[in-house]
């Protein structure tokens, strides 16, 4: 079944503030179009309820990566592509690229956004466990004025966040990191290339002789929303990395994490998978002196 495309309108707006006075203008009547890689499959299935859609594609004030020196903020309408071949990105957030670089094939990660990745809300999406890692902020923007917000209180449940009707996501903020940072990826899918995760694993972590003195666990594809294991974390912070502490977080992650059956995998073999990644991060932590 394919939608009827005449039923859809598709307006282009030539600013973002033309953009957000249109949102506040007519709220709710218009949904957000950038990439169009999430919605297009929707359109071919039958299945894309909203009508009336807002095409952001061209407008460049949504475009580019600044880097200062504290910071590197990502416009919304960067792909994938664009966060594979940046240096600072592919230096110092080596996460973020290896999810770009496994989220569907070339043609998808030319038009794909992080910004659609983010408010597309899909628990099994590769970047959100990567972003939630690096503890990254997010600006909605609106008429009203603009708003920066932890991008781990973004994610309110299933399909559900913490945007206005009238608001737009224009930047992601990535605090850059000083020397010291352990970092491990893994997304587990059916097969290595244009799949969607089963289970999706980020960790960072920062060791002081053998201490962990700072970490922070993401995962996707295990809950409703992408999910920062902030209780697994207490565990770890703080302690040496012994059998009994590794077991409690392997315990501690159990109960925090909630997988489900679907036509994907299965509650068990997510459960257990997670587990396995979380003891091979903690298993490659590399301890160092301060």
């Amino acid at each position: 079944m394919r939608a009827h495309v005449p039923n859809y309108q598709l307006r282009t707006p030539q600013s973002v503030a033309e953009t957000l006075s249109i949102l506040a203008n007519e709220p709710r009547r218009w949904q957000i179009f950038a990439g169009g890689t999430d919605l297009m499959v929707l359109l071919e299935a039958g299945k894309l309820a909203h009508q009336d859609y807002l095409n952001i594609w061209n407008l460049d004030e949504l475009r580019g990566i600044e880097v200062t020196a504290e910071t590197v903020t990502l416009a919304a309408l960067t792909t994938y592509t664009d966060i594979q071949q940046h240096e600072v990105l592919r230096t110092e957030f080596p996460m973020l690229g290896q999810a770009a670089s496994e989220t569907g094939g070339l043609a998808i990660q030319n038009r794909g956004t992080i910004g659609g990745n983010i408010v597309n809300a899909s628990p099994a999406a590769d970047s959100p466990p990567a972003l939630l890692a690096y503890d990254a902020e997010i600006e909605l923007t609106s008429a009203r004025g603009s708003r920066w917000i932890p991008y781990s209180t973004f994610h309110r449940g299933y399909k559900q966040m913490d945007i206005e009707t009238d608001e737009l996501l224009a930047r992601i903020r990535l605090r850059r990191m000083s020397g010291g940072w352990q970092q491990y990826y893994r997304k587990v899918g059916t097969r290595k290339a244009q799949a969607i995760s089963k289970v999706c694993f980020a960790g960072v972590a920062r060791m002081e002789d053998s201490q962990v003195v700072e970490i922070r666990i993401a995962l996707g594809s295990v809950a409703p929303i992408p999910l920062r294991c902030v209780r697994t974390e207490a565990v770890l912070r703080g302690q040496s990395l012994t059998k009994n502490i590794i077991d409690q977080a392997l315990d501690e992650l159990a109960g925090e994490i909630v997988p489900i059956d679907d036509i994907r995998s299965t509650q068990e073999y997510r459960l257990q998978v997670s587990l396995n990644l979380l003891k091979d991060f903690l298993a490659n932590l590399k301890t160092s002196r301060p």
